[in-house]
This record gives structure tokens, sequence and C-alpha cells, in this order.
């Protein structure tokens, strides 16, 4: 599977955001980074089903710059770029978008709760606390969120 990763605003290409595929049992198929023009590329089966999570990672430049991303049950193909586009840390472009990032932090707490990852943590709660939701029920889950990334700090 391949693809580019892009800034929502500007479309841009963004460097080194950490794509990570799973299989439904959230267990790591494959990992990599982008590369200067935004392009990845990972190994996956074809035509299995996976979650691919767009993220930063804690040490990098950019890890309090970008929202992350996930797209869920997915068939892999070999032959369709998959592009995704993430939106800076305290821009707001449209609620999706919002909710999507919210979905990311919760694909990345659901896979890493058998290690906490305190330098993660960190990034995720600061990341949180400048998205921006509309409603009462995805406020809520930020909450719980950031209250789950701040117990790991």
């Amino acid at each position: 599977m391949f693809g580019h990763v892009r800034a929502i605003d500007d479309k841009k290409p963004i460097f080194m955001i950490k794509v990570s595929v799973y299989r439904g049992d959230l267990s790591l198929i494959d990992r990599a980074y982008t590369d200067e023009e935004g392009r990845y590329e990972v190994e996956i089966p074809e035509g299995e089903l996976v979650t691919i999570g767009f993220d930063t990672h804690y040490s990098l430049t950019n890890a309090d710059d970008w929202q992350p991303s996930v797209i869920a049950n997915v068939i892999a193909d070999d032959e369709m770029p998959l592009d995704r586009y993430l939106m800076r840390r305290g821009q707001v472009f449209d609620e999706a978008s919002a909710m999507d990032a919210l979905n990311g932090y919760v694909l990345t707490a659901a896979t890493t709760h058998r290690r906490a990852d305190a330098s993660y943590a960190a990034t995720a709660a600061n990341r949180l606390t400048m998205l921006k939701q509309h409603t009462l029920v995805l406020q809520s889950l930020q909450r719980t969120l950031l209250e789950h990334f701040e117990n790991q700090t």
C-alpha cells in the first residue's frame, strides 16, 4: 500500500509522519514514515482488511505540529494510492476533521494500552488541548482521552 500525507489547509506534503498499519485485533502489520514529499509505502498482504493510523512520533521535531488521523476497515491494495490529509495543531478545519483526529487518539490509546509511553502521552495531551470539538459527546470523548494521556505522563 502506498500514498501521500499532506496538510489539509495548503495541501503541502508532510515529512516524517508515522504510518502504522494494524489488523482487526490491533496487532501491528507494518510501519513507515513519510519522506520529504509526504510519500509512504507499507507492506501488507493483498486483500487484508486493515486499520491505518497517521501520527507524529514524540521524538521528532514535528511531534506537536499535527493532529492524528485514522482510516478503519480498508482493504489493502498495491495499485491504488491511499492519501491522507492532516490538520495542524490548533487548527479547526471542520467538524469531521476534528472527529477524525479524536479517532486517531483513540487508536493510539487502544494500541499502546499495554505499554505506557510517557513521551508520546505528553505530546498527545498537548495536541488534544488545542482540538476544538463542537458537540457535547465529542467534548466528553476528548476529555476522557486527555485524562488517559495525562495519567501516562
